[in-house]
């Protein structure tokens, strides 16, 4: 066997965000890779206890200096804020200039002038944060003697990456670096200024770019099966073969803290089946894949019983499940885990349809263990579902909702707030299904529209409208751009209505936790107010209540009768 077989290869993802799911990418990759002989490390820096303690360092001082009635959903559009900091302390030359471009960039996300003290501790912060970084990888560069680096890279991870690979080239030229991840499926989609520009800025220090899913094109890298002097691998180059996924080894979780997160990952489905304007989930995964249901359930299991081996029993009957939307799938994995009598709950993406303005569906899936459904409702307007080409109703939406609180099961619901063409009675049309369904919604995040420069199933449409964000002459600093379009609602007044949201949900009670203690209130509200709720989080914990919760909650749930459309509760 050729090429870089046998010799040590290190996986990382970088901070920032709150840990919810490990790196289960990564961990697939290796243990796809194992049976051929290499020999594998992951590194997860999100859970670092120095990387937490910058997260939220960063965030308490961003919102000293944000007026509250502002914040809107504060941590999602902070990471706006945080992401473009952290690239532009990189590239910084003057000091003056770099403080006045930190304001500009909290000025386009919050619409507030800040003062130079915010800023100058901002920046203090982000300086520790990398030292502290730059020490700790050159330990682990030396500690582990890698061959090969691997990054998985996101859109809010950009900087850091950058940042860990040069100084992997600088200390170490011998050693390979490569980078993957979502990165590639939204701001540095392949034809976008983004991509060009990474692969100019990089070319001293990243070795090769893989685009798309990268078991396979790894391995076929490792083993020299590539074009050597090819400096980006998509799934082009292996005429878009894909891994098997029937007996496919679950993810190797053996070099991350388990106990940091509170679930584990599954997965039955790759890519999506449907194209809303503003998404390019189909764009970077290609075709829709299936698995077989049976090896999915048989994954999770095999996945638990390890985790409660090795002792670590947080969070070990909860699961994440990684598909783009669970609508295709949830009635299959229903039955088998029913069938195998198993005591597991999963949580995931559902898009609203006519299934689940069903009862008996919702109560089933409920049943079997579905804990969360993570709606993509985004508007209350028909007029604006329909520019989002999402091909459902607000009257399914009511449906939906209704139905899946009343099995128990913790409803997310996500809104793009100023999507092109909204007008503020469609904004108000939002508002109202919100207040109509306050009872029956968990929690309500709303995020604002946001256009990538290419992907988005729309872009094309909206390209002559697209202008640059901040001013031309920040990019020697940020070095990417960020767009925005120049039509209606303009970016400013997309983000008023935002604000507008959250405070409507705040009157209304409605919360969007974020932290453990914000979700436990969140958890003691659904608890009151639903007769089947799911457990609380901080019940997945190493009593077993959860278990024999779920056993018991199933009898109920079996006896109930489902009547027109309702529970007779």
């Amino acid at each position: 066997m050729t090429g870089i077989n046998n010799r040590k290869i290190l996986l990382a993802v970088l901070p920032y965000w709150a840990p919810v799911l490990p790196p289960v990418g990564l961990a697939r990759i290796k243990s796809f890779l194992k049976p051929y002989g290499y020999n594998i490390k992951i590194v997860d820096f999100i859970v670092k206890n120095e990387a937490l303690e910058f997260y939220y360092n960063y965030f308490d001082v961003l919102k000293r200096c944000i007026p509250e009635e502002i914040r809107g959903n504060f941590k999602n559009i902070g990471h706006d804020v945080l992401r473009n900091h952290m690239m532009a302390h990189l590239n910084y030359t003057d000091e003056k200039e770099y403080i006045e471009l930190i304001k500009i960039v909290i000025y386009k996300s919050y619409y507030v002038e800040v003062a130079d003290s915010y800023i100058r501790e901002l920046n203090d912060i982000v300086a520790i944060y990398y030292k502290i970084l730059a020490e700790y990888f050159l330990f682990l560069l030396e500690f582990e003697a890698p061959d090969v680096v691997g990054i998985t890279v996101y859109r809010d991870t950009i900087a850091p990456s950058m940042f860990v690979l040069k100084l992997v080239k600088e200390k170490y030229p011998h050693i390979k670096t490569i980078i993957g991840g979502g990165l590639f499926a939204d701001s540095h989609i392949i034809g976008s200024t983004n991509f060009e520009k990474l692969l100019e800025v990089t070319q001293d220090y990243i070795d090769k770019i893989i685009v798309g899913e990268g078991e396979l094109l790894f391995l076929k890298y490792l083993r020299d099966e590539l074009p050597p002097g090819q400096r980006v691998y998509t799934l082009k180059n292996i005429n878009g073969e894909v891994i098997d996924l029937k007996g496919a080894a679950p993810p190797d979780l053996s070099d991350l803290n388990i106990r940091k997160y509170s679930h584990l990952p599954a997965t039955a489905s790759f890519s999506c089946k449907y194209k809303c304007s503003f998404c390019n989930e189909v764009q970077f995964r290609g075709k829709y894949r299936k698995r077989d249901i049976r090896d999915t359930v048989a994954e999770m299991e095999a996945l638990s019983n390890t985790v409660e081996l090795n002792n670590v029993n947080t969070g070990h009957q909860l699961f994440f499940m990684t598909d783009s939307l669970l609508n295709p799938v949830i009635s299959e994995l229903a039955d088998e885990l029913l069938a195998k009598k198993l005591s597991l709950y999963y949580d995931g993406y559902y898009k609203v349809d006519d299934a689940a303005a069903d009862a008996n569906n919702t109560l089933y899936w409920r049943k079997s263990g579905l804990y969360r459904v993570r709606l993509g409702v985004e508007s209350g307007s028909q007029k604006i579902l329909d520019l989002m080409h999402k091909g459902i109703t607000a009257a399914q939406i009511r449906a939906n909702v209704i139905n899946f609180a009343l099995a128990g099961v913790k409803t997310t619901t996500y809104w793009v707030i100023g999507h092109p063409g909204e007008t503020e009675e469609d904004f108000q049309a939002t508002l109202d299904i919100v207040e109509e369904l306050k009872n029956s919604i968990y929690q309500a995040e709303s995020n604002p529209f946001l256009y990538h420069y290419c992907g988005q199933n729309s872009s094309d449409k909206w390209q002559e409208k697209r202008m640059l964000l901040y001013p031309e002459k920040a990019r020697d600093m940020l070095v990417f751009d960020s767009w925005t379009l120049d039509m209606e609602p303009v970016r400013e007044v997309a983000y008023e209505r935002m604000h507008r949201f959250v405070e409507h949900c705040r009157k209304l009670g409605i919360p969007n936790p974020y932290s453990f203690k914000e979700i436990f209130d969140a958890d003691k509200r659904w608890q009151k107010s639903q007769k089947f709720a799911v457990p609380s989080l901080d019940r997945f914990g190493e009593t077993g209540d959860a278990i024999r919760e779920n056993l018991k909650k199933r009898i109920a749930l079996h006896n109930s009768r489902v009547d027109d459309g309702d529970f007779n509760l």
